[in-house]
């Protein structure tokens, strides 16, 4: 049995000389995307408003590495590991104290001791076609500056390019601090901000460890510690119906799905961000309501008609006498938004007025119209769920419809037009949903759903037109640049793109490339494009006018 050692472990000793991290050429690539790393930074931030002196644990890693030994290949953990490098040189860069600069330049790399034979180098080495850039940009001291000013396009691959973003991120808000409060960082995070580490000198062990910290459906979860502790002490029969009661609903919902609706349930009740695990604040915030005493209340009130609630959201499968056409059509539009923290809020209103259509029909409107302006202007996950959080504490003070939350300022209103009257094309999470939305409005279908197993996002206008092609003709440089990428220049297609059809000229890309296998194309957003007989900026004007119209009108923007 190989050695397995567990330990916390404070930051300031992660990056030391105790650990030489490592990231194998089997790894995938760093892909922390810009939503992430800043989610790093605002639990951080929430850890130090709350001026406590408790630990801040950071999550775990798994390494190969042999005990008293300072290699470590990292099998688990450098996503986490790397944007806190970025974060340390970029709090190094920032700081106008050299002695603390010096300081936090010791933290990204080892400076070298001839006394212990350490040579000069990054503590954390990734990817070998990462690791010189990385370097160079990042763990260098003065260079974070250099990587914020480059552009992506010229990095060669995605890990850079998420590199340069998330520097850019952090940058952007610590550098809106004040000296003292990035200070008041840099000590939590050396003083009293930890991580756990699994070490093991054996590399199949390692993988093993990592399998069963990650597996889902294998271990206990925790649903199925809350089982225990809910229906375990009741006596025989209650315990017998309860457990069934569960199972069909965890049956409904898939394992996966049932582990969702709990952690939609600690907001239901806490209405508030988690700020610890499932695991912790459950029972404090939902279980100690019904233990002891009410365990079959909960089951029989929280868990049973909360699942069926869910798969009805999940499912678009609401049934009313009248009306219910309607209620799944805002599901259908929900779920192509790129997250699920709007489900607390709809599994509220289906749990407190599941037999009102009507008054569903205008709740889910509004929460479709606040889901849709936060994810086109990209709100991050603190600000989403927090908004959220206070829409449900209106709810559960009785505001209803009226709740305040619902409510879109002016300035957020203005800034969802501006992003929808922009290069849309661009941003590829919003693009498909703003395009169907539209398509929806066109058909005059509410809810409609293609049975398409692909669905693209298409310029008339091409990217690139081939010299001597119409489109320079009709087009400037200037034009092109102003038009090409944005609404009224983009259609869908239920088809793989061809990178040869697509610089087609305008009558022959109609007939040749946005109709269907079987004659016009299926969306109306396409269709009408077909209809005219030249692609032309006057026309893209007006067209554009009209569609940010319907959009406006459909949103109150």
């Amino acid at each position: 049995m190989q050695q397995l050692e567990a330990q916390e472990v404070s930051l300031h000793k992660v990056f030391s000389s105790d650990y030489d991290f490592k990231i194998p050429d089997y790894q995938r690539p760093y892909a922390w995307d810009t939503e992430q790393a800043v989610q790093l930074l605002t639990d951080l931030e929430e850890s130090l408003e709350r001026g406590t002196e408790e630990p801040y644990f950071l999550g775990s890693i798994v390494l190969v590495k042999a005990k008293g030994d300072a290699p470590a290949e990292v099998i688990d953990g450098q996503q986490r590991l790397t944007t806190l490098t970025i974060l340390l040189a970029l709090l190094r860069d920032l700081t106008e104290d050299p002695e603390l600069g010096s300081d936090l330049d010791k933290l990204v790399t080892e400076p070298g001791n001839k006394v212990r034979r350490l040579a000069p180098k990054p503590r954390v080495t990734l990817r070998l076609r990462d690791a010189g850039f990385f370097q160079q940009y990042v763990q260098t001291k003065g260079a974070t500056e250099a990587l914020r000013a480059m552009k992506e396009e010229v990095l060669p691959t995605d890990a850079q390019k998420a590199v340069l973003r998330n520097a850019k991120a952090l940058h952007a808000i610590l550098a809106g601090w004040s000296e003292e409060r990035r200070l008041d960082l840099v000590q939590m995070l050396g003083e009293r901000t930890f991580l756990v580490i699994v070490s093991t000198p054996d590399l199949d062990s390692a993988h093993r460890i990592f399998s069963v910290m990650n597996s889902r459906g294998m271990d206990l979860s925790p649903t199925d510690i809350f089982k225990s502790h809910i229906i375990g002490p009741l006596d025989e029969k209650a315990s017998e119906e309860c457990a069934r009661k569960w199972e069909d609903a965890e049956e409904a919902l898939g394992r996966d799905d049932f582990a969702d609706l709990f952690l939609h349930l600690r907001m239901v009740f806490a209405m508030k961000r988690a700020e610890r695990e499932l695991l912790k604040e459950f029972p404090e915030q939902v279980l100690s309501h019904y233990l002891p005493g009410k365990a079959e209340s909960f089951v029989n009130d929280v868990v049973v008609p909360y699942a069926d609630a869910y798969v009805q959201i999940r499912d678009a499968s609401y049934s009313a006498p009248s009306g219910a056409e309607q209620v799944n059509a805002w599901f259908k539009r929900l779920q192509q938004v790129d997250n699920n923290d709007w489900r607390p809020a709809a599994l509220w209103a289906l749990r407190n007025h599941g037999d009102d259509p009507a008054w569903l029909d205008e709740f889910f409107g509004a929460l479709e119209r606040l889901a849709a302006s936060m994810f086109i202007r990209r709100v991050y996950t603190t600000p989403r769920v927090t908004r959220y959080a206070d829409l449900l504490r209106e709810l559960d003070a009785g505001k209803g419809l009226d709740a305040a939350s619902f409510t879109l300022t002016d300035a957020e209103k203005a800034e969802t037009l501006a992003r929808l009257d922009g290069d849309i094309y661009l941003v590829t999470r919003t693009r498909k949903y703003i395009l169907l939305r539209l398509d929806e409005m066109l058909a005059g279908k509410p809810g409609v759903s293609y049975d398409h197993t692909l669905i693209t996002v298409e310029h008339v206008l091409p990217q690139n037109p081939k010299q001597g092609s119409q489109w320079l003709r009709h087009f400037t440089d200037q034009q092109r640049g102003e038009w090409t990428h944005r609404l009224g220049n983009l259609v869908l297609l239920n088809r793989t793109k061809n990178a040869y059809a697509q610089n087609y000229d305008f009558a022959e890309k109609k007939t040749k490339y946005f109709t269907g296998r079987h004659g016009v194309s299926t969306f109306a957003l396409t269709s009408q494009v077909l209809q005219h007989q030249e692609w032309v900026p006057a026309l893209l004007q007006k067209r554009q006018r009209r569609l940010l119209g319907l959009l406006a009108d459909e949103w109150d923007l």
